[in-house]
């Protein structure tokens, strides 16, 4: 069985990772990363207070928020970082297979790159993709879903929101946000709602070739008519809709998907051999 900890437990990305390895063959050891407050040591979550003592003996230490450092000094086993601001020099998990060997410290990667990577396993034949990736705050967990429900409130009394959380204007705010270098024709617009991101890709065949739909992949569910947000919040599964044009050579695919599942959950258990 594999033995690991999270640390940040007491977190909502934390909460989720302790949940999902427990359903699978792992033992997990809660931890915060510091003192406990009483909310926390009362809560449904048994979380304990860090100390090496409780890391030893264990395969990988997951990093959902970040503790004194000096708690990992000498930790033999493997670091997966899933923190929203991971160490940079750490390579990223790949996105295919397990833990690569001889590789102790990994980060983990966006929720879209994990949702781009699916492409050649849904259509034969793509060629050039474009399109908008429509973003909720929960990619940035208790941050995000709190600074939305502030800013909401804030707005909701005639006031101005504050915008320390989030870093920009979000309650009944579409914000397009422009491509960063290397999304290519990928438009993020950040939009309010909390769960439930819509990736809207506009995807032309290769020379030559038409489009066709696949057989859905594990995880992935093809449906009659576009996903909206709430579907995707609802649904453990990434729901995948297709409009072809008549001669197959072009096509609107929209991906419904919860950025924690995608970007962190299935990869994590992935990347684990928990999968």
């Amino acid at each position: 069985m594999l033995k690991l900890a999270v640390i940040g437990a007491q977190t909502m990305l934390g909460r989720e990772l302790v949940g999902a390895l427990e359903a699978r063959d792992a033992s997990v050891v809660p931890l915060s990363i510091g003192a406990l407050t009483v909310e926390e040591e009362v809560g449904d979550l048994v979380v304990f207070a860090p100390s090496q003592a409780l890391l030893e003996g264990l395969d990988t230490v997951i990093l959902a928020d970040t503790p004194d450092m000096a708690l990992l000094e000498g930790f033999p086993g493997r670091i997966l970082d899933l923190r929203p601001e991971p160490e940079a020099r750490i390579d990223p998990l790949p996105l295919a297979g397990p833990w690569p060997q001889g590789v102790k410290s990994l980060k983990g990667r966006p929720a879209l790159e994990q949702v781009l990577a699916l492409l050649p396993s849904l259509l034969e034949s793509v060629g050039e993709v474009g399109g908008t990736h429509l973003r909720s705050v929960a990619w940035m967990g208790d941050r995000g879903l709190d600074g939305l429900v502030e800013q909401t409130l804030a707005v909701l009394n005639g006031e101005d929101p504050d915008l320390a959380k989030l870093g920009y204007r979000q309650a009944f705010e579409v914000v397009p946000v422009t491509p960063a270098a290397g999304k290519g024709r990928l438009m993020e617009i950040r939009v309010p709602s909390f769960h439930g991101d819509l990736l809207v890709l506009q995807v032309r065949a290769l020379e030559g070739k038409s489009l066709a739909k696949k057989e859905a992949p594990t995880g992935v569910k093809w449906v009659e008519a576009a996903p909206s947000s709430r579907d995707v919040a609802i649904s453990a599964e990434l729901l995948a809709h297709l409009d072809l044009t008549g001669d197959g050579k072009a096509a609107v695919l929209t991906l419904g998907f919860d950025p924690v599942l995608w970007g962190v959950l299935r990869p994590t258990m992935r990347i684990l051999g928990l999968l």
